[in-house]
């Protein structure tokens, strides 16, 4: 479903601006105007708050790259789509900051002066040469980049991407009410385990989370340790990435760190990103030998539901895969779109290369998940 804005009279035009800063500096200069578009822009996802996109762009932006595209209306920010010039396969694109590290990619609109906010921000993309398309590979219903897409005066292109999966909001009884009797009774009883067992849970606080971020992602080296691991996820700069985004978001109540810790010792860890509508289960990590004592997954999503009940939040998204560790609750499968808007005649051709690879990925999985595989990230 596309977020629709109110009625409002539209501004004159001589209140309109819009500019595409492409100077490194103007990321950390618009800081605050950033933080305040993200509040007033309800589809967005903290993988659009200032400190994620910042954060990623020290340890991972190139220099003369940055391509951040603003609206104002009356003075006041009201669209932003943060991006960066790339080539991909051999075609000048714009792409998303941070979007290979985000679970979904969009713009920052302030829904209020959307018509506005749309058309402006279309032209200044649209006026700024050395692109033939701008691909956003991870777009959730209802968001930002669906009104651009609709308005965009030249072609686009919109391919079925990752599966996400959703748990509405309420406490971990609610989740076993969805499950078989039996089912259910079982997971009663591991909870009862974990109880027993004294492992308690804290959420750091805001200081403490980089090192907490460190920590967590030893856990999660540890935890894959002989197994195949996304590289990214060992490298020093995504560690130095996520523990500086951490801290803000952590500050800003976007995200929690979660510690568990059984006779004092940390067994467990989780980073949970936290949206204007759900709560987003990111990364976790735990020692090995957990396993075999309690059911990991169950313990932290009873504190991810937890956290959604607290901050009144809709739900818990457990993000990009249908990991069968996922799929046992029975969540509801949302699937993101790659949105492709075209501006020279080589997009086109980059829009086909990317169906046609999206739908060779897509077999793949399907073959993996009748073999007893799965996708996504741990």
């Amino acid at each position: 479903m596309t977020a629709t804005a109110p009625a409002r009279l539209a501004a004159p035009a001589a209140e309109w601006s819009a500019e595409v800063h492409r100077d490194e500096q103007s990321l950390v200069a618009l800081a605050d105007d950033l933080r305040d578009l993200y509040d007033r822009s309800p589809a967005a996802t903290p993988f659009q708050t200032y400190e994620w996109l910042k954060a990623w762009w020290g340890w991972y932006g190139t220099a003369g790259r940055l391509r951040l595209a603003t609206v104002r209306c009356r003075g006041r920010l009201v669209a932003a789509a943060p991006l960066m010039a790339d080539v991909r396969r051999g075609f000048r694109v714009l792409v998303p900051l941070a979007a290979d590290q985000s679970d979904f990619t969009d713009f920052l609109l302030d829904p209020v002066h959307a018509d506005g906010a749309v058309r402006h921000l279309a032209r200044a993309l649209l006026d700024e040469r050395g692109w033939c398309a701008l691909d956003l590979p991870e777009v959730r219903p209802g968001s930002a980049a669906h009104l651009v897409a609709e308005q965009w005066p030249r072609r686009s292109w919109r391919t079925p991407s990752s599966v996400c999966l959703e748990l509405p909001a309420g406490g971990i009884d609610e989740v076993l009410g969805r499950l078989p009797r039996r089912t259910a009774g079982k997971m009663r009883a591991k909870l009862r385990k974990i109880d027993v067992r004294g492992i308690a849970v804290e959420s750091v606080p805001a200081d403490r989370a980089p090192d907490a971020v460190c920590a967590l992602l030893e856990l999660h080296a540890r935890q894959w340790r002989g197994r195949p691991i996304n590289p990214e996820h060992t490298s020093e700069r995504f560690r130095r990435h996520l523990a500086e985004a951490a801290a803000g978001m952590v500050r800003d109540g976007r995200a929690a760190v979660l510690q568990y810790r059984w006779d004092g010792r940390l067994v467990a860890s989780d980073l949970v990103l936290i949206g204007h509508r759900y709560v987003g289960a990111y990364l976790y990590g735990a020692i090995p030998d957990l396993r075999s004592c309690v059911d990991v997954s169950l313990m932290m999503l009873r504190q991810d539901l937890a956290i959604a009940r607290d901050r009144h939040r809709q739900g818990v998204s457990l993000l990009r895969g249908d990991e069968p560790y996922k799929l046992k609750w029975r969540p509801t499968p949302v699937r993101n779109e790659r949105i492709i808007l075209g501006r020279t005649a080589p997009a086109a051709a980059f829009a086909g290369l990317a169906r046609a690879r999206a739908a060779l990925a897509d077999r793949k999985h399907r073959r993996n998940a009748d073999h007893g595989g799965s996708g996504g990230h741990d």
